[in-house]
């Protein structure tokens, strides 16, 4: 796992209070492609475990695995007792126990390429869900966003996150479903969206902000000059866009 993937941790306080959580509809959506009781799940960079609260409280029995310790403290604070936690990399987890669900909630792309699908299937029992589900938020009003991306310029050009294996913005496939669909281990690959629109306050935004990988990787000077900056921009609030693109994938059946 990268350095700017434990990076993270170091604001895993902010993390819990600026980032939304998920819906309901999205859990409707994994367990309606799932066709069968999904009673275990395995979370891939759970983070504070945001997308832990969303399974666990409808009564999946999740394992959530996340290598940063501040991370994981923050998240035992607001998970229920039937959430497992191992302070561990997805690269460390070994095969073993499988789930019937393996999931990542904007994680997977700080996962290591290199073994990523066959650790992954190894995880899933056969006929089994792996879903990734995620995506940036960005502002709604094309003006707004025009002088957050001059406020920044001199700092940052941009704060998104590439595709990882180079999929264009506009492909009908985005990825992972790309290296899903390439996958020997995978079949019925499927991507949806999740339409959400939120207001924050202008200071909630660059709270936000302040998780995102892009700015904590700059030096302490420039992370506060830039916020200031931005914040200055801004209007008292801002409408934005967060939408959630989901994946899912079914493991094969090995019968």
């Amino acid at each position: 796992m990268s350095g700017r993937a434990l990076s993270f941790g170091v604001m895993a306080e902010a993390y819990e209070r600026f980032r939304p959580g998920y819906p309901v509809e999205l859990f409707d959506m994994v367990t309606a492609y799932a066709a069968r009781p999904v009673r275990t799940a395995l979370e891939i960079g759970a983070g504070t475990g945001k997308a832990t609260r969303l399974f666990a409280e409808r009564g999946i029995v999740v394992t959530a695995t996340e290598p940063d310790g501040a991370m994981l403290t923050e998240l035992r604070r607001h998970v229920p007792a039937n959430v497992r936690t191992v302070q561990a990399a997805f690269e460390d987890l070994r095969p073993g126990k499988r789930y019937g669900l393996v999931y990542a909630a904007a994680a997977l792309h700080w996962t290591n390429p290199e073994g990523r699908w066959s650790r992954a299937a190894s995880l899933v029992e056969p006929g089994g869900v792996f879903a990734s589900f995620g995506g940036p938020i960005e502002l709604a009003d094309p003006a707004v966003e025009q002088a957050v991306r001059a406020a920044r310029s001199a700092f940052l050009a941009s704060d998104g996150v590439p595709s990882p294996d180079g999929t264009p913005p506009e492909a009908e496939m985005q990825w992972p479903g790309t290296e899903l669909q390439r996958s020997e281990w995978f079949t019925d690959v499927r991507q949806a969206m999740i339409e959400r629109r939120l207001t924050l306050t202008a200071h909630d935004y660059v709270g936000h902000l302040s998780t995102i990988s892009a700015y904590l990787v700059l030096p302490d000077a420039e992370r506060e000059q830039v916020f200031r900056q931005i914040i200055d921009v801004l209007p008292e609030t801002v409408e934005i866009i967060a939408d959630i693109t989901v994946h899912l994938a079914r493991r094969h059946d090995e019968s």
